[in-house]
This record gives structure tokens, C-alpha cells and sequence, in this order.
């Protein structure tokens, strides 16, 4: 018997012509492989049908960057260059005077409509300089999808365009756009950016709750949505408009000019303080003045100023703390005959300014004279200076206390500032300015236990105290600043010792935010540098640490100070921020899951902490540049005077 024929095999019969031959038509194709695809097994079949659409689905995901391969990156990148003028950037909008050597830019019509000859142009937008990096950088994202050696033009809100070879400045001949250096600076810009707009986004956010619950009066109580008054003169409108210029906050600033020039009026029978109104609402118009042009601000400038002036009718000319500004009278508190040296000392850069100004002698007399008096005036220790003084005798009264915290801060910090004001040319200012450093150094210099943070403290009757106030952080950015003016190296070092203190009295705390006044440890084995007494541990939203971490970031580009200002902006935004607009004082800085809000947004909130904690994080020198602006107490910059032959 034969076996039974194999089936595992195929059998081709080919036949000749006659038969009707080898045919290779299409159709025959099609019949020969449909029945080998219908021979093969059902997983054949599926498994070449899922091979296929993948095949299919990975050449249509690389299809684009095939494509854009093959049209070459150079052509690519030119039509990104050629489109992106159209683009508009976050300005820095400073006016300043234009620098010898740079073409102005060319004014826009804008411009021209709220400026006059003194209306200084836009300033420059530049990238951060090279260097490292925060380790904690924040990206934006809409820079993601910008191209490595993109250019864009920068925009002002006046509507001035920067050139484009200004701003990538930092790219050197024969640098490659995406070196590792290059890259450095673009994160490091994109950080700045989100940094800045965060600011931004804190001011817009304060500045609802006082829109919203205190629009045109001294302050907001976002708590309990309502206002609080105390000269009735819109004190945090007016202590914020430099803020908003600076911060670029176009419509914020066109409604308060808008009150202003509307609503405001001096003329009321109403008591303020000399010290608080001329560094809030003074200092605040003429800088204002000096950044925008508008002859608005000074107008009202000159009207607040000539009513301040009777407070300076007094036996000694040593000036009364308190003006009615409708009657034209002032007087001394109620309860003393005494000024305190501080707001009688810190009055004088914006008098000065205002003489400048308006070619009237009156205010800078006024304010030079008590300058001469307490620099003659017995009682002093070392250049340092008691907390009061006579307005009857003009002497200094209860003597033996010294303390570099309130009712005495901001007389170290106007030595400096008037000097520098002036063109460095008052010797008499700046020696005692030097005086009073070494006096400090002398006197309220100790070191903590057990970390050796170096604080200053206060003496009182021979007697050393560790007692030291959130306003003695002011010091460090004065060391800083008269440093960088030529004086003694070794202040910089202090400045840098006393800028990780401040530092400190925030990073010690539960919520990371200062107390009003902490007392530092001296005795071996002590486990912590800082204790706080209960009546002590209210948080006003202070601005003098952020105000001295911008100097010393300015001058010495350590990015460790800006890390620590948004350290403590965060903070701020976690414990005294007020959802439905506004940020409130807090009354425990020491319990986070309570901080105890006091329902009040004292005005330098808006005029000084975020005004400082911006140009900390701006990497641009010419933004408020301190070679030619120097900041009062309230931090409202007024130009230093120009050199006179």
C-alpha cells in the first residue's frame, strides 16, 4: 500500500500556453495572495495586522520632526526671529536720566501725553549676568516653548521697544546660543521672570482688598472688609504709587492718579504727624514726580509740604510731632513736650528735595537747622543718640538709653543718605555717620549662643540688653550702601554678619516670619540663639530685612539673598494673605496652625515690603539705580543731586 499523500505541502501544476499559460495580470496576484493569506492560521493574520498598525502609528508620530528635519534648522529659526517682534515682554518700566553716551529712545505718543522735559525714558530689560544658579529655581512655563537663541524686543507699557542687541548682551562673540552658560542664564531669567510676576501678583491681590473694602482711605482691615482711618488723607494709595510705577502696574496706577488728582485735598481740619506724613505722603508724591514727569505730583507735594511747616515754630526749632495741615498750628503730643530723634532727624531728605524743587530755601533750612543742633548737643555716647529731645530747650532727654530700634533707627540711616543726597560733599554728616558705626561697633555688638549669630543690642544706663527689634534690620543695607560709597571695606563684612542675623529671625520661626522683637541667648549652653516674649511675636509685614536683602543682592550678586526674599514672600503669602483681597498683620509668629491675624494692612506693606522684595529679584542694575536714587525711610527713591562745578 502507498502511504496517504502529505498535506503539508503545495503542489504547482504549470501549464502551457495552450492551457492557458503563466499569467502575471493583477488580478491574478490578488487571487494567488488572498488564498496564502487565507491559508495561514487566525494569530498569523493577527498578529501581522498588529504589527502594520504600528508601523502606521510610529510613522505618523515621527512625520513632523522627519519633516522639519529635512527643511533645515536655520531656515526654521529665521521665521521664529522674523515673527517674534510682535511679541510683547514683561517691561521693567523705570524712568531714570538718560546716560551719557546712550541715544534716547525714541519717545511714543504715550509718552508724551503724561510726561514733560523731566519725564526720564524707559530703562533697559537686561538677562541676569552669568553665574550659578539658585538650587531652587521656578520655571515659567509659557518660556518653555521658547527656541534656544530666540530674540524678542522688550516692550514697555509706554510703549517704548528696547533693541534686541541690548538685551542678549550676555551672549559672547563665538559662544555657542546653547552652551551650557547660555542655558544657566535662560533658566535663571525664566526665575527671575516667575519671581517678579509672583510680586506682581501679591500687590494686584493687596490692592483688591483695599480697592474693594478702603478705597481712598488710610487703610485696609481685610478681615473684617472694612477701613481703618488715621490722617484721612488715602495714605496707602499714596504710599504705593512709586510701587506700581516701578512694577509696571499700568491700570492700577491710572485709577490712583485719577483719585488724586480728583479726591485728594489737604485742606482739612485734621492732625497728622510730621515724621509719617512727610515720609509716607511726601516722600511718596516726589517720587512719584521724579519717575513719572507729571507735574501733578508735585503740585501736591508743594501743597503738603507748606502746610508741614508750622511744626518748625518752636522755642528751639527743633520741630512739634504733630500739624493740623487746615489750621496751619502744630503742638507736641499730648502727653510730653518731647519729639522723638528719629522722626525729627529723618525728615530731611525730603525737605532738601523739595527746596531743590520748587528754588525755595524755607524747607531745607528748616530741616538743616535741627541737623546742626543735635550735632552739637551733649548726651551722646560714642556718636550714638538718646531716643528723645526737648522742643522747648532742644535737648536730649531721658539720656542713658541707646537703641538702635525705634525712636532712634532712622537717624544712622539719614547721616548716610543726606551725604550721599548732597553729592558726598557735608563732612559733617558723614563724620557722624562714621562716629555712630563705631560707636555701634563699640557699644551693642555681641555674638548668640550657641551659633555665634552677631546682633546689635541696646544699652541703657551702662547696662547691656540682647533685646534687639525687626527695625535694626535696616542696618545691614545702610552698611551696604555707605560701603559701596567708598567708606570703610569692613562695613560690608558687618553688613553681611547682621544680614544672616535678620535672616535668622525669620528661618527660626514656626511660620518663617519675623517677630517685632526677638532677645538673643549669651550664656553657654543654650539650645537656641533666639527666644521671643509672648507680648512680642506679632508680624506688622515689615519691609526692613527684604529692604536690606536688596542691597546687599545688588552689591554683591549673592543669590542666596534673593533665595531668602522668597523664602519669606512665600511665607507671607502662606500666613497673613487674606482671600478675599488684602494682607493682614498677625499676632503669633510662633504657631502656623493659628498665627492670629489682627484684621490690619499697615500702608508700607504695598510701599516699601513689595516694592523691596521686586527689586531684589530683579537682576537689572538700572532699575531704581542706587548711583543715582537714593531711598527715604519710606522707601520712595529720590534722585541724588547732579555734581555742581
Amino acid at each position: 500500500m502507498h502511504p496517504p499523500p502529505r498535506q503539508d505541502y503545495v503542489s504547482l501544476s504549470l501549464a502551457g500556453q495552450g492551457g492557458g499559460g503563466y499569467n502575471n495580470s493583477k488580478q491574478w496576484r490578488r487571487q494567488s495572495c488572498w488564498r496564502k493569506w487565507k491559508q495561514l492560521s487566525r494569530l498569523q493574520r493577527s498578529l501581522i495586522l498588529f504589527i502594520l498598525v504600528l508601523m502606521f502609528i510610529c510613522g505618523m508620530a515621527t512625520y513632523p520632526t522627519v519633516t522639519e528635519h529635512l527643511r533645515g534648522l536655520p531656515d526654521a529659526e529665521h521665521d521664529i526671529d522674523s515673527n517674534s517682534v510682535l511679541r510683547p515682554a514683561i517691561p521693567h518700566v523705570l524712568p531714570e536720566p538718560v546716560k551719557q553716551g546712550r541715544p534716547p529712545l525714541p519717545e511714543q505718543p504715550s509718552q508724551r501725553k503724561l510726561s514733560n522735559k523731566r519725564g526720564p525714558p524707559v530703562l533697559q530689560n537686561r538677562l541676569q549676568r552669568k553665574g550659578n544658579t539658585s538650587d531652587t529655581v521656578v520655571v515659567d512655563k509659557a518660556a518653555d516653548s521658547k527656541k534656544e537663541g530666540e530674540e524678542e524686543p522688550i516692550i514697555s507699557w509706554r510703549g517704548a521697544v528696547i533693541d534686541t542687541e541690548q538685551v542678549t548682551e550676555g551672549t559672547k562673540d563665538g559662544e555657542k546660543e546653547d552652551s551650557p552658560t547660555n542655558q544657566e542664564a535662560i533658566i535663571s531669567k525664566e526665575s527671575e521672570t516667575s519671581r517678579l510676576e509672583t510680586v506682581r501678583e501679591s500687590f494686584r491681590h493687596a490692592w483688591k482688598g483695599y480697592k474693594d473694602f478702603a478705597w481712598g482711605h488710610d487703610e485696609l482691615r481685610p478681615i473684617s472688609k472694612s477701613y481703618g482711618e488715621w490722617f484721612g488723607l488715602g495714605l496707602t494709595l499714596i504710599d504705593a504709587l512709586d510701587t506700581m510705577w516701578i512694577l509696571g502696574l499700568k491700570e492700577e496706577f491710572e485709577e490712583a492718579r485719577t483719585w488724586v488728582a480728583t479726591e485728594l485735598t489737604f485742606n482739612k481740619n485734621v492732625d497728622v504727624n510730621l515724621f509719617e506724613s512727610t515720609i509716607r505722603i511726601l516722600g511718596g508724591l516726589l517720587s512719584t514726580y521724579h519717575l513719572t514727569g507729571d507735574t501733578l505730583f508735585l503740585d501736591k507735594a508743594k501743597d503738603i509740604g507748606s502746610r508741614l511747616m508750622p511744626a518748625f515754630n518752636t522755642p528751639s526749632k527743633i520741630p512739634y510731632s504733630d500739624v493740623n495741615i487746615g489750621k496751619g498750628t502744630a503742638h507736641p503730643p499730648r502727653w510730653t513736650s518731647d519729639s522723638t530723634v528719629a522722626e525729627v532727624t529723618s525728615i530731611q531728605l525730603e525737605f532738601r528735595e523739595l527746596s531743590r524743587l520748587t528754588q525755595d530755601p524755607q524747607y531745607e533750612a528748616a530741616v538743616a537747622e535741627v541737623m546742626n543742633q543735635v550735632h552739637k548737643l551733649d548726651g551722646k555716647l560714642d556718636g550714638l543718640v538718646p531716643m528723645f529731645i526737648n522742643t522747648n530747650n532742644g535737648q536730649f532727654t531721658h539720656q542713658g538709653i541707646y537703641t538702635l530700634g525705634a525712636r532712634a533707627d532712622s537717624y544712622y540711616e539719614y547721616l548716610l543718605k543726606q551725604w550721599i543726597q548732597g553729592g558726598k560733599k557735608d563732612n559733617q554728616l558723614l563724620e557722624d555717620y562714621l562716629q555712630a558705626i563705631e560707636g555701634i561697633k563699640k557699644n551693642m555688638l555681641q555674638k548668640s549662643s550657641p551659633n555665634g549669630l552677631t546682633f546689635v543690642g541696646e544699652v541703657s544706663h551702662g547696662q547691656f540688653s540682647t533685646k534687639m527689634d525687626h527695625l535694626v534690620c535696616f542696618l545691614p543695607g545702610t552698611l551696604a550702601l555707605g560701603a559701596h560709597n567708598g567708606l570703610p571695606a569692613d562695613h560690608m563684612d558687618l553688613a553681611k554678619e547682621l544680614m544672616e542675623t535678620c535672616y535668622q529671625m525669620y528661618a527660626q520661626m514656626e511660620t518663617g516670619l519675623s517677630p517685632e522683637i526677638v532677645h538673643f541667648n549669651m550664656h553657654q549652653g543654650s539650645i537656641r540663639d533666639i527666644d521671643v516674649k509672648l507680648a512680642d511675636r506679632h508680624n506688622l509685614l515689615r519691609p526692613e530685612t527684604v529692604e536690606s536683602l536688596f542691597y546687599l543682592y545688588r552689591f554683591t550678586k549673592d543669590l542666596k539673598y534673593q533665595q531668602w526674599g522668597w523664602e519669606i514672600l512665600k511665607n507671607f503669602n502662606k500666613y497673613t494673605k487674606v482671600s478675599s483681597g488684602g494682607y493682614t498683620s498677625i499676632n503669633n509668629v510662633r504657631d502656623p496652625d493659628y498665627p492670629s491675624p489682627q484684621d490690619k494692612m499697615e500702608s508700607f506693606f504695598l510701599g516699601e515690603t513689595l516694592k523691596y522684595l521686586y527689586l531684589l529679584f530683579s537682576d537689572d542694575p538700572d532699575l531704581i539705580s542706587l548711583d543715582q536714587y537714593v531711598f527715604n525711610t519710606e522707601a520712595h527713591p529720590l534722585p541724588i543731586w547732579p555734581s555742581t562745578a
